[in-house]
């Protein structure tokens, strides 16, 4: 069987691992998961007991769970390294060296905006503490990425991987919670426009958006979360 990664909408971290397969280029299926009205019950921790996004259903039918591990998976088979580098090579080094700095610190700056903004009792006092916390965690994360960029097109060298992939689905949450003022980053931004211009990118864009862009080929279509919970449910 193809393997199946569950995303989410909206601005999921994950679109940038619908990226990833498509620029990898071999045959996976995607399933769209709502993340405001269908993680959060029984039927989707079946799935995944942390009741989030992203899932890979793998084409052995496992589940593996978290975006670094999913990106591991799909490294391990970019046999034509469309997307990630030799292991023994200082560029796989550093890719990796982004890919976990995004990943922890960088993504883990936003939890107290998100918790804020999901609060299911709100308490003014304490959201506004939250956001306060947040957006400085957020400026401080942006000013250590600002300076980690160097002067090629993309984080690693002249193309897209994995590190670049795994920025941009959470790169748009700053614009999301008006964290930062983006004039103030004009490298990243710039990076970040690159990395949006790249076909791949705009396909998992569409995707997400809910549309039905025209991609690689690679995709062969959606399988409704009904049917993955029926199949994979543990």
């Amino acid at each position: 069987m193809e393997p199946i990664l569950l995303y989410g909408f909206p601005a999921g971290s994950s679109m940038g691992l619908v990226a990833a397969f498509e620029r990898v280029g071999q045959p996976y299926r995607l399933c769209r998961v709502d993340m405001l009205a269908e993680m959060k019950n029984d039927a989707y921790a079946s799935i995944n007991d942390r009741q989030e996004t992203p899932v890979l259903i793998t084409d052995e039918g496992k589940v593996l769970t978290e975006t670094m591990a999913i990106a591991a998976w799909l490294e391990a088979r970019d046999t034509n390294r469309r997307i990630s580098f030799d292991p023994r090579t200082p560029e796989s080094d550093r890719m990796h060296q982004l890919m976990a700095f995004v990943n922890t610190g960088f993504t883990a700056a936003f939890s107290p905006l998100w918790v804020a903004l999901e609060m299911a009792s709100p308490d003014p006092a304490l959201q506004a503490s939250l956001r306060d916390f947040g957006s400085k965690a957020v400026t401080e994360r942006h000013d250590r990425l600002e300076a980690m960029i160097t002067d090629t097109d993309f984080l690693v060298g002249d193309r897209l991987t994995l590190a670049d992939t795994t920025l941009i689905g959470v790169a748009r949450w700053a614009e999301f919670h008006e964290a930062i003022d983006g004039a103030a980053y004009p490298k990243l931004a710039a990076l970040r426009r690159r990395i949006e211009a790249d076909p791949a990118v705009r396909y998992a864009l569409g995707v997400e958006d809910g549309e039905k862009p025209v991609g690689s080929g690679a995709c062969l279509g959606h399988v409704p979360l009904a049917e993955v919970i029926e199949r994979f449910a543990a």
